[in-house]
């Protein structure tokens, strides 16, 4: 019995190439994680419409307070967005009109929110990817080149270094850059993703963007760079002492060669795993810096979007962030197993 289970849990070895594919362990990880992935932006969709359906007030209280309306046009208005309808009823309209792709009006900004989501998650998602690539990279060699130097100055002087920046709050950062490199140096522009009214295209206009981008995406790094920094000292530390690493010194390999070709795919695991964790702490957070840089991003748009009781629009935004994390992070784990294939798909 036991033999006839062991023949059903494994793949038949003389079974042809596709059908061994498909009976494999990574097809069966991967539909596993999009089921979870489905499971999450369900209750995403969920939890985050029922709580924005129990904070009072809704969209039609603020059109009413713009304007002179009574309560036979307020009463219209609800009927015309279908806001007088039981929260259940709204909720399964809701998710069927997000099957359909469909993420409904904003009327307070006049123009479907998918079109506003399109329009302003490329700023997000460019401050977050920049941030995560920059942060990364330099926290990654600041944390090698500290433990090469492990008890020396020049450790020290790393380890300072990435305890101030890690000490200082991001808005902090942000305040400061502006009244040194905007208010005093005017090297930078303080405000907006490109210059208003310049309609640069090509080159110019790629320079412009990122000289908007500078102050953002620098401050966004700081408190990051110093979290990868410690990690990959700590993780470069212990990779160092691990038998492998003493096999391929007594081989006679140069030191550079040992750190940045055996030791540094190790001790990559910890960063690559904080690299997704970093993503959604920028999605989520993304509100502060936008709204200091007067960025139109995703988390400016959510800012507006409570303020003004936009359910449409803040949920969308909610469901266009969530889905990013996920797949960022399913992203993330296929990285992890492709620099460690000794980890399993479980």
């Amino acid at each position: 019995m036991s033999d006839l289970k062991t023949a059903a849990a494994t793949p038949d070895r003389n079974a042809a190439p596709g059908l061994r594919f498909l009976l494999g362990p990574l097809p069966r990880y991967v539909l596993r994680r999009l089921s979870q992935a489905f499971l999450v932006m369900l209750l995403v969709v969920v939890g985050s419409f029922v709580l924005v359906k129990m904070a009072p007030g809704d969209m039609v209280d603020v059109l009413a307070g713009n304007a002179d309306m009574t309560a036979e046009q307020m009463a219209a208005l609800r009927a015309r967005y279908g806001l007088d309808q039981p929260t259940w009823v709204q909720l399964l309209r809701y998710m069927y009109s997000l099957a359909t792709l469909d993420f409904g009006y904003s009327p307070l900004n006049a123009a479907p929110v998918l079109d506003i989501i399109l329009a302003r998650w490329p700023v997000t998602a460019l401050l977050v990817v920049s941030s995560v690539l920059i942060s990364m990279t330099v926290g990654t060699i600041m944390g090698v080149v500290a433990a090469r130097n492990a008890g020396n100055p020049v450790d020290l002087s790393i380890s300072l270094l990435m305890l101030f920046f890690y000490a200082t709050p991001t808005f902090i950062v942000a305040i400061g850059f502006i009244l040194i490199f905007s208010v005093f140096l005017g090297m930078m522009p303080i405000a907006g993703f490109s210059t208003v009214g310049a309609d640069y295209t090509g080159l110019r206009y790629v320079w412009d963007v990122i000289t908007h981008l500078t102050m953002p995406v620098l401050a966004l790094c700081t408190f990051f760079t110093a979290i990868y920094g410690r990690i990959g000292r700590a993780a470069m530390l212990e990779v160092l002492t691990l038998d492998y690493v003493r096999t391929a010194r007594a081989k006679g390999l140069s030191e550079r060669r040992v750190i940045y070709v055996h030791a540094l795919r190790n001790a990559m695991l910890p960063l690559v795993t904080m690299a997704g964790l970093q993503v959604s702490s920028l999605v989520g957070g993304a509100v502060l810096i936008e709204t200091i840089f007067g960025l139109p991003g995703m988390g400016r748009t959510a800012f507006d979007a409570v303020f003004e009781r936009d359910t449409n629009l803040l949920l969308g935004v909610v469901f266009v962030s969530s889905l990013s994390v996920v797949v960022v992070n399913f992203v993330i784990d296929m990285l992890y197993m492709a620099l460690d294939p000794r980890v399993e798909l479980a």
